[in-house]
Formats: structure tokens, C-alpha cells, sequence
């Protein structure tokens, strides 16, 4: 039964209340002041106030704010006469639920009860909820004053349908990023297809993007949904947003404008319902200026931007992701760990971490499985120190067998950004000159981060 306290200087009045609210089946008790109805509340927890605007010593207004102070947030309910309702409808914008003018007839009174309840019940699980997201987040992501920001704006945009652009370096967890937007989005139960334009020929990404028709092109042997149909009503994630060739950046706005796509072969377009969350290595905005990347389609995908900071600018959650990445990989490994000492914290900390989050995963899982022992130690992180003085401080950490293969992956990322600046990011023509086939150009792209 609901505990509904009731504070009035009337003892009549309090007396036929309480007899109401009985017969209503709650739980009345009561108090003759404001100060005893303090009192009261610190040791009951009642799920609304019925509080009488005029008493003597401390009216209804002085006793609200003090059991606000006290932190005493079930609902009130005002009493008043007729003359009061001014100073009523003040104390509603001070915080009270409602007001019920003397004497209230029971359907109302009863009826405002439940309301009241209800509504804080209501915003009390909402609080729940959003603190336990705002936990899982944190466990996710971390807990720097940076990652708060990005985890407020996760929150923010996720449940609108604004199309998000999310700029960050390689390994920092945009993918991470876009899947919880979609998961805490209303769209949650619908796809979520992920689409990689780095890894796409370019003369494939319209028909990968849109379909095609049976017959459209050579080898079209039968219909083939794009990802924008598979991802109808859903989320569709578009990684590596830069490497959107200019000729697709303008269908590209077409579709998300107008809401239709044109799969090729095709003579009427189909209609799609999906939100657009794009992922970017590098600084669009320059892009944007440097009219490598269209403006209006930057504008049209970016209704919401979010940056995520590389980890050297977020040391802080060094620690609480290595000891989460620790505790996942003694799992994975089926390995007893208890700990990462405090020598090789410090060194995880004093490391640039050129590849981020993903690095740092990477380099735990290896020391846990080095480890001889249940505890992480400097010297199982020795591989850490010795790559950076074979392969510099600013080049991410890669296990390498021998000095000979960095020779060679060196020469191989100079001559690729070379050729691709000859060819202006012509892609399919810095394969032929370095004649090697697309994909393992693409492959090789992505791996040296260009």
C-alpha cells in the first residue's frame, strides 16, 4: 500500500482525509506541522505529500523547500482555498506536483494521488536506466573527463533520427561508437549493417551500396539487395567515409534526401528508412575545404558531430581499460591472473599509443599470454620497449619477427603514398602503376593507415 503523508494544522481535516484516503486503499499517516512532518520523513518514505498551504510557524511553501533540502523528493500535493490559488500555482513552479483547492472531492483527490505516484515512479526509473547506461558506457569507453563528453553526446543524439558523423584516428572505437548509438536508439530491434568503402572497389560501391537488377552488368546473374536495403528501417554504418569516390558523393546525397535509392538495372527507385551513421579517419572538415569531399553532403551527414580523442589525449583511462582488457583476455586465455603491477602501469601510461584503444588491447592480451606468472610485469611488456627502438615511438605497435620485413613494409608505404599522390587517390590507377590487384592495394591502405 502507498504511504501518503498528510500535513495540516486541522486535526478534522486531517482525520477525514486520512478516513478517505483508506477507503481508497492507501496508507495515510500523519503530521500538525511542517516541522513534524521533517521529522517524520526521516523516517518514513512516503510516496506523496498532501501539504495544507496555509499553517502557522512554517506554511506549506517554507515546508516544501525544506523537505526538498533534506532531499525528500516524493511528490506534494498542495491544499488550498480559493484565495490562495495564486500562491498555489507559485508553488507548482517551485516543484509541487499539483494543487487541489478545500475541500477536494474524492475522485480528484484520489485520482491526483495516483498520478503523482505514478509520474514519480516513472521519473525514478528513468534515473535508474539513465545511470546504469551512463555505467555501461563508461565501462565501454572509459572514464576520462573527455570520454564523458563523447558518452553525454552518445545519449544525447542516440535516440533522435539525426544522421551522425564520427571523426577519430584509427583504433579509437568509432565502429564501438556507432553500434551503441544504434543500440540505444528506436531502432534498436532493426539492422544495423556495417559497410567498409575502404575495402570496396570503386567500380562495385554503387551496386554494393544501391543493388542491382538481374542483367544490369556482367556476371548480374540475379536481384541483389544494396546495404541500403538490408538496412531499411534500421541503422546503416558507412566506415572510412573518405574514401567515398566523388561521382558516389553525389548519389550518395541524392539517396539520403530523398529517401530512395536507385539500384542499377532498375527503372523505378525503392524507398528507404534508414539513419546514417558515417565513421572518418581523418579531418573531413579539410577535406570539405580542400573540395576533396563534398560540403553539402558533409552538412547533409554531420546533423551531429562527434570527435573521439586518441587515447594519448586520455592517459587517464589507461589503467581502467588495461585492467578491463586484462580481466577479458585471463578469461580468453584460460589463464589465473590476478593483477597488472604497478611498474608496468607505469609504463603502459608513459606510452604514446600511436594505435589507441585497439592497440592497447592488443599488447594486454599479448603480455597475459607471455606471462609466466599471475601477475602482469614490466618484463612482460620488455616486447613493448624493444619494438620502439627498432620501429621509432610514432609508429604503432606491430609484432615483428625480423628487421628485414620493417625494411620492406617502409618502402611499401612510401611507394603506395606516392603513387597515390601521382594519381591524386585515384586508387584503381595506383594499383596498376605498383601492379599489384585493387583489394591487396586496399589491404595495404588500410594497414599502413594513408
Amino acid at each position: 500500500m502507498n504511504k501518503i503523508l498528510i500535513v495540516d494544522d486541522d486535526r478534522l481535516v486531517r482525520l477525514a482525509t486520512v478516513a478517505t484516503l483508506k477507503r481508497n486503499g492507501f496508507a495515510p499517516f500523519e503530521a500538525s506541522s511542517g516541522i513534524q512532518a521533517l521529522e517524520i520523513c526521516k523516517k518514513e518514505e512516503p510516496a506523496a505529500i498532501l501539504l495544507d498551504l496555509k499553517m502557522p510557524d512554517m506554511d506549506g511553501i517554507q515546508t516544501m523547500k525544506e523537505l526538498r533540502k533534506a532531499g525528500i523528493n516524493a511528490p506534494i500535493i498542495m491544499i488550498t482555498g480559493y484565495a490562495d490559488v495564486p500562491t498555489a500555482v507559485e508553488a507548482i513552479k517551485l516543484g509541487a506536483y499539483d494543487f487541489l483547492t478545500k475541500p477536494p472531492q474524492i475522485n480528484d483527490l484520489v485520482l491526483t494521488i495516483q498520478r503523482a505516484i505514478e509520474k514519480y515512479r516513472l521519473e525514478q526509473s528513468v534515473k535508474q536506466l539513465d545511470s546504469s547506461i551512463e555505467s555501461s558506457l563508461e565501462w565501454i569507453f572509459g572514464r576520462s573527463k573527455a570520454m564523458k563528453t563523447v558518452i553525454q553526446q552518445i545519449r544525447q543524439v542516440a535516440w533522435s533520427d539525426f544522421s551522425v558523423v564520427i571523426q577519430g584516428e584509427t583504433g579509437t572505437g568509432k565502429s564501438l561508437v556507432a553500434q551503441m548509438i544504434h543500440n540505444l536508439s528506436k531502432r534498436t530491434e532493426k539492422p544495423f549493417q556495417a559497410v567498409d568503402v575502404g575495402v570496396i572497389p570503386e567500380t562495385l560501391i554503387e551496386s554494393e551500396l544501391f543493388g542491382h537488377e538481374k542483367g544490369a552488368f556482367t556476371g548480374a546473374d540475379k536481384r541483389r539487395k544494396g546495404f541500403f536495403e538490408i538496412a531499411d528501417t534500421g541503422t546503416l554504418f558507412i566506415d572510412e567515409l573518405e574514401n567515398m569516390p566523388q561521382y558516389m558523393q553525389g548519389k550518395l546525397l541524392r539517396a539520403v534526401e530523398e529517401k530512395k535509392i536507385h539500384p542499377l538495372g532498375m527503372t523505378k527507385p525503392v524507398s528507404v528508412d534508414v539513419r546514417i551513421i558515417a565513421a572518418t579517419n581523418m579531418d573531413i572538415k579539410q577535406a570539405v575545404r580542400e573540395k576533396t569531399f563534398r560540403q553539402d553532403l558533409f552538412y547533409r551527414l554531420s546533423e551531429f558531430f562527434i570527435h573521439l580523442p586518441p587515447l594519448k589525449d586520455r592517459i587517464e583511462d589507461v589503467p581502467f581499460l588495461a585492467n578491463k582488457f586484462f580481466a577479458k583476455a585471463s578469461m580468453e586465455l584460460n589463464k589465473q591472473m590476478q593483477e597488472i603491477d604497478d611498474d608496468a602501469l607505469s609504463l603502459l601510461m608513459h606510452y604514446p599509443w600511436p594505435g589507441n584503444v585497439r592497440e592497447l588491447k592488443n599488447v594486454i592480451r599479448r603480455a597475459v599470454l607471455l606471462s609466466e606468472h599471475d601477475t602482469v610485469t614490466k618484463d612482460d611488456l620488455e616486447f613493448m620497449v624493444d619494438d620502439r627502438k627498432e620501429v621509432g615511438d610514432n609508429m604503432p605497435l606491430i609484432p615483428l619477427k625480423e628487421l628485414a620485413s620493417l625494411v620492406v613494409k617502409d618502402a611499401e608505404k612510401k611507394a603506395i603514398k606516392r603513387v597515390l599522390a601521382i594519381t591524386k587517390g585515384n586508387k584503381t590507377k595506383a594499383a596498376s602503376i605498383l601492379s599489384v590487384d585493387y583489394k591487396t592495394l586496399l589491404t595495404k591502405i588500410k594497414e599502413y593507415n594513408l
